[in-house]
């Protein structure tokens, strides 16, 4: 029998599917990726095919295991990350979505949201399910759906859909689609539908019923580290044990190993995502943060997290180069912003999904405010950077006020970590040592390490610790009064997207 060597983790993100191959010391040993088309129909929504999705998926994992010259009898088991309140809904019979994937970024629910929210307000669930009422949120999304594509109400209270987001999408084609596939997801990703209650970790009737969601649709909850099924449709994996599901932030924060209450990573991707274990008790935020579930090992007590997420980061680095072309490729951002010595006065909300935290303002548009004629390009593509690393700030200052605890230091994984200006200015306006670690896929490795924990290929979350490793440190060097300053100039840009929708414009 062939040595069961490796684990393939499959990442499901934003931007593009992603399968990574790791060997027992969570190092990578090949990597397939593909991007999928960002789907914009009107000013607000975002979308995705889900076929498509499905269809890099197959391609991506093929591609690694060519590439490692491996096939599926070396595998131990598949993990799963993904996307986390990005919304599929389709049809059991045919596998065919009814409509696109509603990505999470989309903002098209907010009167849906609106009216929820009724003379209660945006926390009017928010004590059960630890969010508030966004656009942000899969519920919503599920709404929309069945409200405004022909028949699709009628085939959901007829039992004939299934709803999940794309960890739920992956894992049923995964294990044969409409031959049995198995509809599952795990605590993490539902706790981020607003349809799960936070401490009993079961789906919620009434919320359900007042979204008008019929509960046949929803999948079965499950840990974020058991087997869930074999691989069947895809004959690359099949009989493979699918084994971990976790949402992207909370697989980072699993691969960074913050397992101890009070720790902390930040996740720099399409968007910015900072969570920090609260142990086994869910803290409710009074600074707009989410509480959400961190992460549950098979019988083992939940572990939760505080989060704050923001919309836009790295997708603002892409809006710079395919919306104004002054870079050809994302990593040009920090040459460009090195040829000037500051911002030069110039700050850049990216609010192009509204605000998330700690503002959660649907109506909230972008803004670049301080601009005079000295501004060039340089200028604008560090204030970009910059806008990052403040936003950063603001949800570390939210999350210090809900834990009553000051972070010495901050984990940090994602692709921008690779940008030097953006690690050092980070330090710098936080004044806290920003620590990424020597493997810094750490999405995909924390899938990677619930399915392996699931089927004993590690032992637990002691390997997990055992094989982090510190790649860099980036110690703050900025003096506090120039730190304090530039922030307090930021904080007044932010003030200026506040409030920019109006009912006219909403409801056009």
């Amino acid at each position: 029998m062939t040595e069961k060597k490796y684990v393939l983790a499959i990442d499901q993100g934003t931007t593009s599917s992603r399968a990574i191959l790791f060997n027992h010391s969570g190092q990578i040993v090949s990597v397939g990726q593909k991007e999928h088309e960002q789907i914009f129909p009107k000013a607000g929504w975002v979308e995705h095919n889900p076929i498509e999705i499905w269809d890099n998926i197959r391609a991506c994992v093929a591609d690694a295991l060519q590439k490692a010259e491996v096939n599926r009898h070396s595998i131990a088991a598949v993990g799963i990350t993904n996307q986390r309140e990005t919304t599929v809904v389709w049809d059991k019979n045919t596998g065919e979505p009814v409509y696109n994937a509603i990505v999470w970024q989309d903002t098209r629910t907010d009167a849906i949201v609106r009216e929820l929210a009724g003379n209660e307000g945006p926390e009017k669930y928010k004590k059960d399910v630890g969010l508030p009422l966004a656009t942000y949120f899969s519920g919503p999304k599920i709404k929309w759906i069945l409200d405004n594509v022909d028949g699709a109400r009628e085939k959901a209270e007829a039992g004939d859909l299934l709803f999940g987001n794309t960890d739920t999408w992956t894992v049923w084609n995964l294990t044969g689609g409409v031959e049995g596939g198995v509809h599952v997801t795990d605590v993490t990703n539902a706790s981020r539908t607003m349809l799960m209650d936070i401490e009993k970790l079961e789906w919620r009737e009434d919320i359900c019923a007042d979204m008008g969601i019929a509960m046949s649709m929803l999948p079965k909850i499950c840990s974020s580290s058991e087997i869930y099924g074999y691989g069947r449709k895809n004959g690359l994996l099949i009989d493979t044990p699918i084994a971990g599901i976790l949402g992207d932030q909370q697989a980072a924060t699993f691969g960074q190993a913050c397992f101890e209450k009070g720790m902390a990573k930040n996740t720099y991707g399409t968007g910015c995502f900072m969570l920090m274990n609260t142990g086994e008790e869910p803290v409710h935020s009074d600074n707009g943060l989410l509480t959400t579930v961190c992460y549950k090992i098979g019988d083992q007590p939940t572990k939760y997290a505080l989060e704050g997420s923001i919309a836009v980061t790295g997708s603002l680095i892409q809006w710079l180069r395919d919306n104004l072309k002054i870079i050809d490729s994302a990593p040009q951002v920090e040459q460009l912003a090195k040829t000037v010595d500051d911002n030069g006065g110039m700050y850049f909300v990216p609010a192009f999904s509204g605000l998330f935290a700690p503002y959660w303002k649907d109506d909230a548009r972008g803004a670049i405010v301080g601009m005079t004629r000295y501004n060039n390009a340089g200028h604008m593509a560090r204030a970009a950077l910059e806008a990052s690393a403040f936003q950063t700030r603001e949800v570390l200052d939210a999350m210090n006020a809900d834990s009553g605890v000051d972070l010495t230091e901050l984990r940090v994984d994602g692709g921008m970590i690779a940008n030097e200006l953006l690690m050092q200015f980070q330090a710098d306006i936080l004044g806290t040592n920003v620590v990424a670690p020597e493997v810094a896929e750490t999405t995909a490795l924390g899938a990677a390490y619930a399915a392996g924990i699931a089927v004993g290929f590690w032992d637990g979350e002691q390997d997990v610790i055992d094989n982090w490793c510190e790649g860099k440190r980036w110690q703050p060097q900025m003096a506090e009064e120039d730190r304090e300053r530039t922030y307090r100039l930021w904080k007044k840009a932010v003030t200026k997207t506040f409030d920019w929708v109006d009912d006219d414009v909403r409801n056009a």
